[in-house]
């Protein structure tokens, strides 16, 4: 079996993950690389709708207890994309462009826990989803770092004001915040590359975190780095 390789493209809510996994996919595609994309969660399967659910607020996971059962949903809805749709792709050796994953996990639960308990979730996280369910452990992963006040600008935009479609998580900036901060314990714990999407507190262009991706993914896929 030839293994393929998994590269995550993560970050907080509004911080452009869905335009650059867009933009990075299609470029490599046109230069003739075999890859595809996935995102997550995806609400169209029954996995995913509980997530929706949980995300609309009907599911109660605020506390530490739910920080492992929050984590089991999204975890399980990545179990099911895997299996049913992109598994044998990737195992013959295909690339895989993944906007969110197990990263994002860490990046939003680690904020219900205690400093002190969590060196143990990323273990039990890690051990869950890569060993328990068996999901590939990605080669590479990139957060995109946006700042929060630049972030609920592009969110705004997105839902053209209309504050109301925004989720739990995306109308809470101080949870936001708390977010931010887990994503860089986690970076600095895994490994994780950490990109700046901003300059003075505003957005870079588009089109510059665009290049900058491409230039640290062709490296990663042509010459075999990590």
């Amino acid at each position: 079996m030839n293994k393929g390789k998994l590269v995550v493209l993560d970050g907080l809510d509004g911080s452009g993950k869905s335009t650059q996994l867009d933009l990075v996919t299609g470029y490599f595609r046109e230069t003739g690389l075999k890859v595809r994309s996935v995102s997550f969660p995806n609400y169209n399967t029954i996995s995913g709708q509980l997530v929706d659910c949980y995300l609309r607020g009907e599911i109660p996971c605020a506390d530490r207890f739910g920080a492992y059962a929050a984590s089991a949903m999204y975890a399980i809805d990545r179990y099911v994309s895997f299996v049913t749709d992109w598994k044998d792709y990737y195992e013959a050796g295909g690339i895989v462009l993944a906007g969110r994953y197990t990263t994002s996990n860490a990046i939003y639960q680690l904020t219900k826990l205690p400093d002190d308990e969590k060196e143990a979730y990323l273990e039990w996280l890690f051990d869950f989803e890569y060993g328990k369910l068996g999901l590939p452990q990605p080669d590479a992963v990139i957060f995109l770092d946006m700042p929060i006040e630049a972030s609920q600008k592009l969110l705004d935009q997105r839902y053209l004001g209309d504050k109301t479609k925004k989720d739990i998580h995306e109308k809470n900036t101080a949870f936001l915040r708390q977010c931010r901060e887990s994503a860089l314990f986690a970076a600095e714990r895994c490994g994780w590359t950490v990109l700046d999407c901003a300059r003075g507190g505003l957005p870079r262009p588009i089109e510059d975190i665009y290049t900058d991706l491409c230039e640290y993914l062709k490296g990663l896929f042509y010459n075999g780095g990590a």
